[in-house]
């Protein structure tokens, strides 16, 4: 019984009746990182069109909304985040018409869509830094200019590095230095600058009249500085991005900046949310920027970084859990994304890699709150580990001889499992194209090829290899998100709701810790149980299979489960949800 559903019925996740308070608190949101989920005009390069045509396929698997990583006219020198003209659609992923009719059509399907916004920096070319570097008076406060150090001003203004690598500063011809916590073609803005707020807003209020549903706010912990701009005294400080206060991150100005768009999108009907891309040392630093008056989601980039561990993972859930319930808010949830090495891989690879990767998806869509998957998790795909140098793209990557592989997100900052067998910590190996048919690449990507190569044998992880098969991760997928949907004691169950509905089997049989409708039980060594009303989810993460206690009927595994009703067989690296 790998994939067995139940005869449920079905509603979509906004009409649960256990969801209060808006339609994120619960949502599966699909990351689509545009150049390489599908390619309509053959150049290669994935596209807003290819995007729209390919609809369908999220609405099948039964995601909530799209998040679409930033197709704004850019240089592309950090894969879009390096933003040129805000209001305005690069060539390449297509026009405004484009945007529009995407947009038009997702609703259509029931579909809400995110975009990104960038507000940390700036293209080089953007005309703010371009009137900067031609002298307009006034043109550099928006930016982070300051005189060097040293006689001759020839040293930085401080020792800040870049989450790139090397140094965050770059001198201009008259003597001055920018500051760009990630690319040199990236200046950070200077929000103290009234216009840069104005403009931002502006920004804001042009994607929301055309009808998106929210952003996701790029570096959102990172728009405001540490006065004076401190030195921190030491080395390889990728590596402390969320681990440590730094002075350019997670500064507490920020939040003043997330009321004001918190504000803006209230003004807006239709539940238009914004969600933080933010670092933060603690799980109770990060849960200040989804607090009431801020923004509605920040992404659990704990639960990412946790090791196949039950403690661990035990012990992330319930402080993320515990950080987001006092201020009232949903935990998200993710697994992979554009800026890290895919989680088939980091969990080892291979068959295992795979097993315990569709494991973590179950685990992760049977937790109280909102969950994240990132393009081509459905399909079981690994981290490319054997591209070329030649065909890297990655900012990252050039700057490798001072970056010491530390990765950064795009630009999101540092992540503790970049470096778990990916290709030196870096970027492009989890943004290769998608493979949706046939046996040889490009696999259904486009007419034209693509932007970074396919390696061979993708063809078995297509989307039209694995549709229809019962044991293939792909419909593991489509079978998980549509028992979420119909099972009421999944979603966003909140506090205070469970006790006497929340029997089971085993209720009574030891102490049990409760958050969200949630209760950890005693299980063996090894093994994560926890229930919810009416459900209950087991997690063997151990590398043999264990016998147990049935905890009621098994609904969905993410490998067959053997029982008698009585008693259960969990196979390894593997997780079981149940109905009672």
């Amino acid at each position: 019984m790998t994939h067995e559903l139940t005869a449920f019925p079905l509603a979509r996740a906004s009409s649960n009746p256990a969801v209060s308070g808006g339609w994120w608190r619960d949502a599966v949101i699909y990351q689509v990182y545009v150049r390489s989920f599908a390619d309509s005009d053959g150049d290669g390069v994935g596209d807003l069109r290819g995007v729209r045509e390919r609809l369908p396929h999220l609405a099948r698997l039964g995601v909530d909304a799209v998040w679409l990583t930033p197709f704004y006219v850019s240089p592309q020198a950090d894969g879009g985040y390096d933003v040129a003209d805000y209001r305005a659609v690069d060539p390449l992923f297509g026009d405004l018409a484009d945007a529009d009719d995407l947009v038009r059509a997702a609703h259509a399907l029931g579909l809400r869509v995110i975009v990104d916004v960038v507000p940390n920096h700036t293209s080089e070319r953007h005309p703010w830094f371009q009137e900067a570097l031609a002298g307009v008076p006034g043109a550099r406060e928006r930016y982070l200019f300051r005189p060097g150090r040293g006689v001759d001003g020839s040293l930085p203004p401080n020792d800040w590095e870049s989450v790139f690598g090397g140094p965050a500063w770059t001198r201009v011809p008259d003597g001055d230095w920018y500051l760009h916590l990630f690319a040199p073609e990236q200046p950070d803005l200077d929000w103290e600058h009234p216009e840069v707020a104005e403009e931002f807003a502006s920004v804001l209020r042009f994607w929301l009249d055309l009808g998106v549903d929210g952003f996701r706010v790029d570096v959102a912990h990172g728009m405001v500085k540490a006065p004076g701009l401190p030195d921190i005294g030491r080395g390889a400080q990728a590596t402390l991005i969320g681990t440590e206060p730094l002075p350019f991150f997670d500064q507490d100005g920020v939040h003043a900046i997330h009321r004001s768009w918190r504000r803006l999108l209230d003004s807006y009907g239709g539940q238009r949310i914004g969600v933080a891309e933010a670092w933060a040392p603690t799980s109770e630093r990060l849960a200040l920027y989804v607090r009431p008056d801020e923004l509605h989601q920040a992404f659990n980039f704990r639960f990412l970084n946790c090791p196949w561990d039950p403690a661990a993972m035990r012990t992330v859930i319930d402080e993320s859990l515990a950080a987001t319930s006092a201020v009232g808010a949903p935990t998200t949830w993710v697994l992979s994304n554009h800026d890290v090495v895919r989680h088939v891989t980091r969990y080892g690879g291979g068959a295992q890699g795979l097993a315990r990767a569709r494991a973590a998806a179950l685990l992760m869509l049977a937790l109280p709150g909102s969950a994240y998957v990132y393009q081509g998790e459905e399909l079981g795909l690994p981290e490319v580990t054997d591209l070329p140098a030649e065909v890297r793209r990655d900012p990252a990557f050039r700057r490798r001889t001072t970056a010491a592989g530390h990765g950064a997100g795009g630009a999101g900052g540092a992540s503790a499992a970049d470096g778990q067998d990916g290709q030196d910590g870096l970027r492009d190996g989890c943004r290769v194209p998608l493979p949706w048919s046939g046996d040889e690449a490009p696999y259904g990507f486009g007419s034209g090829g693509s932007w970074l190569p396919q390696p061979e044998g993708w063809g078995g992880l297509s989307v039209a290899a694995q549709t229809g098969d019962p044991h293939s991760t792909l419909e593991l997928y489509r079978a998980a998100l549509e028992l979420r949907r119909a099972m009421p004691g999944l979603g966003a169950v909140e506090a205070g709701q469970g006790g006497p509905a929340d029997e089971w089997p085993g209720a009574g049989a030891g102490p049990a810790v409760y958050a969200r409708g949630m209760r950890w039980r005693p299980a063996p060594e090894g093994v994560l149980l926890f229930t919810r009303p009416g459900f209950a989810c087991t997690v063997n993460t151990r590398p043999t299979a264990v016998e147990m206690p049935s905890p009621g009927r098994p609904v969905l595994s993410s490998a067959p489960v053997e029982t008698d009703g009585r008693t259960v067989r969990l196979p390894s690296d593997s997780c079981t949800w149940w109905a009672f």
